[in-house]
């Protein structure tokens, strides 16, 4: 279904705009979600700052504006928190004992003095040739690229399938603030940090995306399709939306 152009309402005396899929109020623009089965109303604030709402499907319009005027001031702070964090992420420094995510576990860092490889993990540690510490960024952005690119290759296959999805090819790389993105030439497109995260926030991440083969935009449409195959999707978004900050850093 197309989204609607946004009708004006008044709110405390400025005008607020709403959509069937989005909500502009007080400067901040929501993505909206209504859902049958869902009985109450919850505002996620996305590591990059972007904003969305689900709700119920009966909520009203002037109900859902409500909620949201009730929580500005928890929502500002909430962004601002998240700015601040990003800008304080602490950068690693790859010494001894440092910790670094691997598909939501964190293993300590090992430097060795021999290793044919820049790094390697082995028996629950990351090794990294100490000769290559003063590349051991570069060197984990392409260890874990690597291993990310096979873990959605992998999953994307059997995935794709279930879901009824032609994927022409599966790419590994920097997308900023995405965590992975669907083009309508077919390929599919993940961010290398995602191998950091638990494998069932990843999952959420590639049925996301997955979804957007058959449906471009946020639409109901497209969140019923996420919730064929992933029924408690509400909590892995929500999951990713606050914790997924803590992959910022190296």
């Amino acid at each position: 279904m197309p989204s609607l152009p946004l009708s004006p309402i008044r709110t405390g005396g400025k005008p607020a705009r709403i959509s069937d899929h989005r909500l502009e109020v007080d400067g901040l623009t929501f993505e909206v979600h209504r859902s049958d089965r869902r009985k109450t109303l919850q505002i996620t604030v996305e590591r990059s700052g972007e904003l969305s709402i689900v709700a119920p499907s009966q909520v009203t319009d002037q109900h859902l504006i409500d909620f949201v005027e009730e929580k500005l001031l928890w929502i500002h702070t909430k962004i601002e928190e998240k700015a601040r964090l990003q800008e304080r992420a602490p950068v690693k420094e790859f010494v001894e004992g440092e910790g670094f995510l691997y598909l939501g576990k964190s293993y300590r860092l090992r430097l060795v003095e021999k290793q044919l490889v820049d790094l390697s993990l082995k028996n629950g540690r990351f090794c990294l040739r100490r000769s290559s510490i003063h590349r051991g960024r570069d060197a984990f952005i392409s260890w874990y690229a690597r291993r990310a690119q096979q873990w959605f290759e992998k999953q994307v296959t059997e995935h794709a399938t279930r879901m009824g999805v032609q994927v022409k090819e599966v790419k590994v790389q920097d997308l900023g603030f995405r965590w992975g993105s669907f083009g309508s030439d077919g390929r599919i497109s993940f961010h290398w940090k995602a191998i950091l995260l638990p494998p069932r926030i990843v999952q959420y991440v590639m049925v996301h995306e997955l979804a957007h083969a058959h449906h471009p935009d946020h639409s109901s449409s497209f969140w019923i399709k996420v919730e064929q195959h992933l029924p408690d999707w509400r909590w892995r978004k929500t999951w990713l939306a606050e914790n997924g900050i803590q992959v910022e850093g190296l």
